[in-house]
């Protein structure tokens, strides 16, 4: 970022008057915000909100990576989407909303996931990286890419009721390997998919998020360096963390043993055989697939008693934990289509992966299981 000042606008001075107004700010400050770039990693639940704060604050260049489109069950926490936009990729949305915010802001667009490949090379060119993903794989990427170019790392995340932020800067505190050294096993965190999101929730968190970025970039206040923001929704409770720096970290640490980006997929253990994403099917998906005729084995893992109180027809029970001593009786399918489920969706993601492993070829799972699949296909199936 720049130190020069060359002045401003007339029309830039009336639309950040109240920016020009803080000492702490003032003109420094926000030539520093529009001669910034940063870049979202996802326009979901916290990019949205990021994306609209951070374009309303001026900064410069917004650069945005994500390859999804935009689903209906994005409209009810993803407020840069209306329900014309269904379907349209996020990003390309994203951008038209932006640059009808504010003209000063130029937007770039990366409509590709993020990977060990294109990482470095894209974050090289922002000066502050926010990390507005839900899954592990890309976390640890973010993390050691920022880490091994000395980026910022504004992390968000939120899962139910309850979201945490702070900022990871190996050059002043600690990254994400040292509060996290190791993922969790595969499936035993369920995803937003699986487990909800309270809709507001991550409103709150990006615009914490969106607080420390320009901080950052303005250079005012004390940013979250080491020090983790915990927020609870149903007890409006909000508690600070205190981080360390690991000196054994593998990463930022004092003899670090990751010096480039690895397979990440393959880290976490997300994977189906050779690093291949668990695909997901919706319930109106799978309902539809069973409407059409189509050959597909719909494989239940939970356990028998949970199978008596509650099932979808014509589904077969293999429970999770004999599921890898009787393989045999679903040989016929193992280059055929199967859909597992389980009650919301952590114990299918790891029978997908043992499935996978064993040579199973075409296995998806259901997202958020029976639990969904009582919401939105057959209200007669009960919740429990």
């Amino acid at each position: 970022m720049s130190d020069s000042q060359p002045p401003l606008k007339p029309e830039q001075f009336d639309r950040y008057c109240r920016h020009l107004s803080l000492n702490e700010v003032g003109l420094e400050g926000q030539i520093r915000l529009l001669r910034s770039r940063v870049l979202l990693i996802g326009a979901g639940g916290l990019g949205c909100p990021l994306a609209q704060y951070l374009t309303a604050a001026g900064v410069g260049t917004i650069g945005i990576i994500d390859f999804d489109r935009v689903d209906a069950s994005n409209l009810q926490r993803q407020v840069l989407y209306t329900t014309a936009d269904v379907g349209k990729p996020k990003v390309e949305v994203a951008r038209e909303r932006i640059e009808a915010m504010n003209p000063d802001v130029a937007v770039h667009t990366h409509a590709a996931a993020l990977t060990s490949e294109n990482a470095l090379e894209l974050f090289a060119d922002y000066d502050v990286i926010v990390d507005g993903t839900d899954n592990f794989p890309t976390r640890y990427l973010s993390n050691d890419a920022c880490v091994l170019l000395g980026k910022p790392n504004v992390h968000g995340s939120v899962f139910r009721f309850d979201g945490q932020a702070t900022v990871f800067d190996a050059r002043y505190g600690p990254c994400y390997r040292c509060l996290y050294p190791e993922p969790p096993p595969p499936g035993s965190v369920p995803s937003c998919a699986e487990g909800g999101v309270l809709g507001v929730l991550p409103g709150l968190i990006a615009m914490i998020q969106a607080t420390e970025t320009v901080k950052i970039i303005s250079g005012i206040g004390e940013p979250l360096y080491g020090r983790l923001i915990q927020y609870e929704a149903l007890r409006m409770e909000f508690n600070e963390f205190r981080l360390r720096k690991d000196p054994k970290c593998p990463v930022c640490g004092d003899q670090p043993s990751v010096t480039e980006l690895i397979d990440y997929e393959g880290f976490c253990g997300t994977g189906i055989g050779d690093g291949i994403p668990i695909p997901e099917l919706s319930a109106a998906a799978v309902h539809s697939m069973q409407a059409n005729g189509d050959d597909f084995l719909l494989l239940d893992v939970r356990d028998p008693e949970e199978f008596l109180r509650a099932r979808i027809e014509g589904s077969k029970l293999i429970p999770l934990g004999e599921l890898e001593g009787r393989l045999a009786e679903i040989r016929d399918w193992k280059k055929r289509p199967i859909v597992v489920h389980c009650h919301q969706g952590g114990r299918s993601a790891k029978a997908c992966k043992l499935l996978g492993d064993a040579g199973f070829a075409r296995v998806s799972h259901l997202t958020g299981g029976i639990e969904a699949w009582s919401l939105t296909v057959d209200a007669n199936i009960p919740r429990y």
